[in-house]
């Protein structure tokens, strides 16, 4: 039985009350005061044991036997289906011509007040390869130059940078400051990252990111099979796949609108953002592509990482070398 937060008596000390009064010829005065509670509750207590028994003693809801105008439920169950084909409480008031504030309550009331309660259109994709070097995830993320100081996360959008222009080959105007492409690589198995700050994504730069990864993890004993990128141009490039042949190395692809297939690169590059890029206050582009060293030793090293058991990568990656039963890593 759920009591109210100052509720003086519970369903023992009412069932008290009246066996004091009713078989031990206690007064309705004597009851109250030895219950700490007024005459007039001794009586309601004992009216309604004498009206419905044991179960009468029970609290009641505080809710109205009957609400005049509270929604049919067919609109109820009509505004459910409504949401469950994930329309917005206004779009739902509007096709039903209800008020707005009408919907929100009943979607409120029925539990699907945000659309996160509905059921996912699609089950979650959660895998993670047994071996390191099963598959490597590879991405990049453009980070615009630092040039005159910090920025506007830091000024407030104060304009004292350079803005000056020039034209490029195509005769198109750009900023002279322009873009970094941090091009990051992480294994899926280990979460063990490798990240380089280059000046472009063409296919070149790409497969020349490519292979110093695959070094990288050599030498740490990871011998890499395959490789999943989104569709970027670089990736579908016909340089792209005859490096990847030649490097032994089986290239995967992610579906269209399909990011999350993607998504411990794109997890990882969340966490880099914020620890690294957006961690501190640089002076220029050259100051914060040399942190990224540090950084990126934190993680790989000392960070606690929560899909491995709030271990580093490189402590997974000995804890699967010690379990190395059938000589995978070379």
């Amino acid at each position: 039985m759920k009591l109210h937060a100052n509720a003086r008596t519970c369903l023992h000390s009412r069932r008290l009350i009246v066996e004091r009064v009713l078989e031990q010829g206690w007064t309705l005065t004597q009851a109250a005061e030895a219950a700490g509670v007024s005459v007039r509750t001794v009586s309601k207590w004992l009216a309604r044991f004498r009206a419905g028994g044991a179960q009468g003693l029970a609290d009641r809801p505080s809710v109205p036997a009957r609400v005049p105008h509270r929604t049919p439920q067919e609109l109820v169950e009509l505004i459910a289906l409504l949401r469950r084909l994930r329309m917005t409480g206004a779009e739902i008031a509007e096709t039903l011509g209800m008020p707005i504030s009408t919907v929100s309550a009943v979607l409120t009331r029925i539990g699907l007040g945000k659309l996160s309660r509905l059921e996912p259109l699609e089950p979650p994709n959660r895998y993670e390869r047994r071996h390191p070097g099963e598959l490597i995830h590879v991405d990049v993320k453009k980070l615009g130059r630092i040039k005159d100081g910090a920025g506007k996360r830091v000024t407030g959008g104060v304009r004292r940078h350079n803005f000056a222009r020039v034209t490029d080959g195509a005769g198109r105007r750009r900023l002279t400051v322009g873009w970094e492409y941090v091009h990051v690589c992480i294994d899926d198995a280990t979460r063990l990252a490798y990240v380089e700050v280059l000046n472009d994504e063409k296919a070149v730069t790409a497969i020349a990111f490519l292979r110093r990864a695959v070094a990288h993890f050599r030498a740490y004993g990871i011998r890499v099979e395959r490789v999943m990128t989104d569709n970027g141009s670089a990736y579908v490039s016909a340089a792209h796949a005859l490096a990847c042949k030649k490097l032994g190395l089986k290239h995967l692809r992610t579906r269209a609108y399909r990011p999350r297939t993607n998504g411990k690169a794109e997890r990882f590059i969340r966490t880099m953002l914020a620890g690294w890029a957006y961690g501190a206050i640089y002076r220029s582009s050259d100051e914060r592509r040399a942190a990224l060293t540090g950084w990126l030793d934190f993680y790989n090293r000392r960070r606690p990482h929560g899909s491995l058991g709030h271990h580093p990568p490189l402590q997974r990656l000995e804890a699967l070398t010690r379990n190395n039963v059938a000589g995978y890593y070379t």
